[in-house]
């Protein structure tokens, strides 16, 4: 019995890991919320790696940070604006934590 218990929790944590790795959309978006029909979207995803932030490939981290965002609808997690707004993050982390 103790054989078919812990089988079926291996099994249960197995799928688990599947259904976390399938979470997160071909987009990189893990929610996504529609307020207003085709203007307004609360949505997270997540943060890119802080060594991609200067390159032209950016790469999500999906074991990192989440960014909570509120805005349009067709918000890219690896566009522009998301590039420019997380580098400015990142720059303040860097005076807050190291400069005097």
């Amino acid at each position: 019995m103790k054989i078919a218990t812990s089988l079926l929790a291996a099994l249960l944590f197995t799928g688990t890991l599947g259904a976390m790795n399938t979470a997160m959309g071909a987009d990189g978006i893990l929610e996504k919320d529609q307020f207003t029909a085709g203007s307004y979207c609360h949505e997270k995803f997540p943060a890119m790696t802080e060594e991609s932030l200067a390159t032209n490939n950016p790469v999500l981290d999906s074991s990192g940070d989440v960014i909570d965002f509120y805005g349009p609808c067709d918000e890219n997690p690896v566009g522009k604006d998301q590039i420019q707004a997380q580098k400015l993050e990142d720059q303040h982390r860097w005076e807050h934590d190291y400069e005097d």
